[in-house]
């Protein structure tokens, strides 16, 4: 949710420049007050969907002129400030969402965690799916159409997801790796 955060910051800020008005102007307009816009402005302060809501209203944009990244924006995730946004019943598996879907782009980026001496088993994502996944810690391995691949720390695999496929960690560390799952 941070990406969104700064999103909402840079753009309600853009576009308040570009009509010329002051945050007592956009206050007036949308209900919201002077202080709440400028922490929000600063991502100091996540609005929540109300606040969005009355600021959309108010300024008559859409919503995803406030949401969206521009194509030439530069984005930071921390890892510090995400929440899994995935955790497998037993705990033992954790994804992280570092660039999650975007309308107009074609992959997603997320960090997992394995834990020691576990498995996961992900469904597949559909047709003309595929996954590039990178292990930075430990080794993992990974099971695609009947077929066992170990991935060693710093190497990369790519499959098709259109079916499901198992991460597993037979060792005694945690694994860390990375997948971007990319469609057509």
């Amino acid at each position: 949710m941070e990406y969104i955060t700064q999103n909402v910051s840079r753009n309600l800020k853009r576009i308040r420049k570009a009509r010329e008005m002051s945050l007592d102007d956009v206050s007036k307009q949308t209900g919201i007050s002077k202080s709440m816009l400028g922490q929000i402005e600063r991502g100091v302060s996540t609005p929540t969907v109300e606040t969005l809501g009355k600021i959309v209203s108010g300024l008559r944009i859409s919503f995803n002129s406030l949401i969206s990244a521009a194509k030439n924006d530069v984005i930071t995730v921390n890892k510090k400030n995400l929440v899994p946004s995935y955790i497998s019943e037993d705990s033992k598996y954790k994804a992280y969402e570092y660039f999650p879907y975007e309308e107009d782009r074609t992959f997603e980026v997320y960090m997992m965690d394995l834990e020691a001496h576990s498995s996961y088993i992900s469904e597949g994502h559909g047709d003309n799916t595929y996954e590039f996944l990178t292990v930075f810690t430990g080794n993992l391995i990974v099971k695609v159409d009947g077929k066992v691949y170990e991935v060693s720390e710093e190497n990369s695999i790519r499959f098709p997801t259109n079916c499901s496929h198992v991460y597993m960690n037979n060792t005694d560390v945690i694994v860390k790796f990375s997948v971007t799952f990319t469609w057509d």
